[in-house]
């Protein structure tokens, strides 16, 4: 935003203290991008020894005006699951707890010139958690998740793409939020595929600048199935990249363990592990609901193994068919 209209906003909020602030905070980082170090820290030391605000409610940071034309191409989510409902490899739990670390200590990280880690991009194959792992990261940073529609975003007129994106991309700018593109790969696929229309290519070439000149207020947050197919231009301007694999045998108790803690069971489920390599937790969590709602169904109060084997079964059969329609 430029310098005039900044100052613009800060005029127009004088007497509203949260947005007052959030409009200097955002003089002050443009100030640190320039490279105004001294003048940043003479701003920013006014700004924290000026009357003291009211703290804001951990659960949720402000929202504040962001253009309507991001209002088409965006979703706002309102997190319905903790961190008791994932499992994150050792690995995974903690990369997300330095990222929340260095988001919190991020002031004092700018001050010194260094750059703080707010663009993530997520890997691996559908079902492994990473829309969940993105609706729970934000609620534990208390920020709102907005989902990217990308229906929306990718026009019918091909030259408006760009434009699109670079909407959201200035609303990720002002907004503290938990910005997220789900199947990235739409966007961001390889410019050399044989047949590729020029003007995707031109699409790719201006994601690349928006993600490298974007500095956003909270996090800019990629997923894909298909990282193969990710330009490899892509990767380096993320300062973080998170894989999500299928879950081994350690992680499969603990999920079922999860999943049946208020159940009761006739039997243990962990001597069916070896029936379960290979899933995802998408297909783990189906066949358990699967399991409990044939018990409800039968009007019983347990689930018996009949019931877990005969889920495990159904399940084998739809990975079975669907991973032909994945070949084709």
């Amino acid at each position: 935003m430029a310098r005039a209209e900044l100052m613009k906003k800060l005029f127009a909020s004088r007497g509203r203290d949260e947005e007052f602030r959030t409009v200097a905070e955002q003089i002050i980082n443009e100030e640190e991008r320039k490279n105004n170090r001294v003048l940043a820290r003479s701003l920013r030391r006014s700004l924290d020894e000026g009357p003291s605000q009211p703290a804001r409610p951990k659960a949720l940071a402000p929202l504040i005006p962001f253009p309507e034309a991001a209002a088409d191409f965006i979703e706002r989510i309102e997190p319905t699951r903790n961190r008791q409902d994932i499992i994150l490899s050792r690995e995974n739990v903690r990369i997300f707890l330095g990222l929340l670390r260095e988001f919190q200590s991020g002031d004092s990280i700018r001050r010194r010139g260094l750059p703080v880690r707010s663009k993530l991009l997520f890997c691996g194959p559908p079902g492994c958690g990473k829309t969940l792992c993105a609706e729970l990261f934000a609620s534990e940073l208390g920020l709102p998740l907005f989902i990217v529609k990308l229906d929306r975003i990718i026009s019918s007129y091909l030259g408006e793409t760009a434009t699109n994106i670079r909407k959201l991309f200035e609303f990720a700018r002002t907004q503290p939020c938990v910005l997220f593109f789900d199947e990235f790969d739409a966007l961001a696929r390889a410019r050399g595929e044989d047949g590729e229309h020029n003007e995707l290519r031109r699409v790719v070439n201006s994601l690349l600048i928006f993600i490298d000149r974007v500095h956003p207020k909270g996090f800019v947050v990629a997923a894909t199935n298909l990282d193969q197919a990710l330009d490899p231009a892509i990767w380096r301007r993320f300062d973080e990249v998170v894989w999500f694999d299928r879950p081994d045998r350690p992680m499969i108790t603990r999920f079922l363990r999860m999943r049946f803690k208020n159940v009761l069971l006739e039997f243990d489920p962990h001597t069916h592990l070896s029936a379960l390599d290979g899933y995802a937790y998408a297909e783990l969590e189906r066949l358990c609901l699967q399991a409990i709602k044939t018990s409800i169904i039968d009007k019983r109060k347990s689930v018996t193994e009949r019931d877990f084997v005969a889920a495990i079964a159904d399940e084998r059969r739809r990975k079975r068919r669907t991973s032909r329609i994945d070949t084709i």
